[in-house]
This record gives C-alpha cells, sequence and structure tokens, in this order.
C-alpha cells in the first residue's frame, strides 16, 4: 500500500484512483490533493473545534454518511476528545483537526465534507461565531442571494457586530460574526432568530423563518439552527458533496457581487490562496458581545 510523508507522518492511502465524483472525474488522489493545497488556510478554522465529518466511501452519487465519534482504527497519533453528547446520555469522541497530517489522513478515509461547532474546546458552552445561513429554493438568482446577504451585513453591523460572508458551495451563503464568549448557546440563537425576524418581517414575500418545508414556499429561508450547542456548519475550504467539487469560500465583501455560491471549485481555490490570504483569518481580533448586539437590536 503506498504512503504519503505529511508532518513526519507516514500515512497509508488507498484506492487513490477512485472517483469520489464521478460527474467531474474527481478521485480521492484529487480531495487529498486538495486538502493538502487549502490546509494552512483551513486548520485554524478547524482548530479546536468538534469536528463533523461526511464521508463517501463509494463516491457521493453513492450516498455517504455523518460520523462524528472517532473510528476505533483511527492511529493513536489522531487528537481525539470525549463531549458530552447532547440529548442523550454518554459521550462522543471527536476529531480534533490541527495539523495536515490529520486532514489528508481523514481525507484518504473518503471524508469529503468537514463541518465544525461554532465553539471551541476552550469553552464548549460559549460560542464564538453567530451563523446565519441563507437557503434558498432552487433557481434562486445570485444577486437575489447577495441582496440577503448585504441586508444581513448591515444589520450585523448596526448593532456591533462584525460581519464576515463565506460561499458555502451549496446553494447559499453564510454571514457569520465572530463572538466573545461572554454569552451562551442559547442568547447566541435568541440574537440570530431576531435578527433573522427582522429581515422576514420586512419583506415576507422574499424570506421566512419558518421551519417546516411546507411552510416556506418558494422564499428563501434565514436558517438559524447552526446557533445551536452540537449543532456545525461547513467549514471554510471545505469540499462540498455536489456535482462541481464546488469549495466552501470566505470572500471580503468587496467579492460578493462577482461571485456565486458555487462558484469556486478546487482549481479555482487553489489559484485564489496564491494571490490572495484568507479573509476570515483575522476575523477573532473583531469579536463582539452577542448580549450587547442583542439590545441594540431590541
Amino acid at each position: 500500500m503506498p504512503s504519503i510523508t505529511v508532518d513526519g507522518r507516514d500515512i497509508k492511502v488507498s484506492r487513490l484512483d477512485k472517483e469520489l465524483f464521478p460527474a467531474d472525474h474527481r478521485s480521492k488522489g484529487d480531495v487529498i490533493a486538495h486538502y493538502r493545497a487549502v490546509a494552512s488556510a483551513m486548520l485554524p478554522h478547524l482548530a479546536g473545534r468538534p469536528l463533523t465529518m461526511r464521508r463517501y466511501p463509494d463516491g457521493i452519487d453513492e450516498g455517504g454518511f455523518f460520523q462524528k465519534d472517532a473510528s476505533d482504527y483511527f492511529p493513536e497519533w489522531i487528537r481525539t476528545e470525549k463531549v458530552r453528547a447532547q440529548n442523550e446520555s454518554g459521550s462522543v469522541d471527536y476529531v480534533i483537526c490541527e495539523d495536515e497530517a490529520t486532514l489528508v489522513y481523514l481525507a484518504n478515509q473518503a471524508a469529503v465534507e468537514f463541518h465544525v461547532w461554532p465553539a471551541t474546546l476552550d469553552d464548549l458552552e460559549r460560542p464564538d461565531r453567530l451563523v446565519i445561513d441563507i437557503d434558498p429554493p432552487d433557481g434562486t438568482a445570485a444577486a437575489v442571494l447577495h441582496k440577503v446577504a448585504r441586508r444581513l451585513r448591515d444589520v450585523y453591523t448596526e448593532i456591533g457586530l462584525a460581519p464576515f460572508v463565506q460561499a458555502t458551495g451549496g446553494r447559499g451563503y453564510h454571514v457569520v460574526a465572530p463572538l466573545d464568549r461572554s454569552t451562551g448557546f442559547e442568547a447566541v440563537r435568541e440574537l440570530a432568530l431576531a435578527i433573522a425576524d427582522r429581515l422576514a418581517a420586512e419583506d415576507p414575500n422574499l424570506l421566512t423563518t419558518a421551519q417546516r418545508k411546507n411552510k416556506r414556499g418558494d422564499r428563501i429561508f434565514l436558517d438559524v439552527n447552526r446557533n445551536g450547542q452540537g449543532q456545525t456548519f461547513v467549514a471554510p475550504y471545505s469540499l462540498r458533496a455536489r456535482p462541481g467539487a464546488a469549495v466552501a469560500t470566505p470572500l471580503d465583501w468587496d467579492e460578493l457581487g462577482r461571485s456565486e455560491p458555487a462558484r469556486y471549485t478546487t482549481d479555482r481555490i487553489k489559484r485564489r490562496l496564491v494571490r490572495k490570504s484568507d479573509p476570515w483569518s483575522a476575523m477573532d481580533d473583531q469579536a463582539a458581545s452577542a448580549e450587547e448586539a442583542l439590545e441594540e437590536l431590541g
């Protein structure tokens, strides 16, 4: 079995020619190459965060599965941390991915997508990210999504939050704010829902916060469900398990108008990172209080 040496570790790899994205002829070897190319930008967004993987051993056309618990056969050098399971007894042995060797090992396990908590191990009860997911019905024009993202940006700014935007690699965008971890999940979700409710009330024909799909019609769903303990959002620079092999990509706001949610492919992201640094690299320097923002909104 061949191996790849990363960070001084020899990682055995297998079936590198297996096409995980059949329509795009992207193999497992290509997936590993992607994660090696983005590692320096991606790892700071994974560090200290419980990781949920979405694995596709037989390719994205054959169905995959979400994995929280580290497998028993993972090597001892893979860092794991036990975290109390939500709404049930016991605990989950999460992988904590903080180095390129771990990223490559997981990619070789056909982990195509990486999703992270909006809180870190330092304090899992107090999130350091607020996330609103702009989730449109199929066929929604990118220009409409840009308008919604900018409206969220303006509300964030008005109430003292620093807004950051990410093309999800799927259908929509995330608008994210760094938090100072002065409040728990309940207050952060309350704030996210209050922001979303305000926008939906201002434009009820376009936007909704209805949880049930049959209540949304053809409106854009402002999803605040990422803001709960144990919930996750797609990590920056993660591949998405969709035809096209798009990548979740943090953007500068002046790039938004030229973007589409799934525009950034593995090839484009590699070229992008050569010429441009990660727009989210210093976001924690602008961390704000969710409680104070909620007061401003009120």
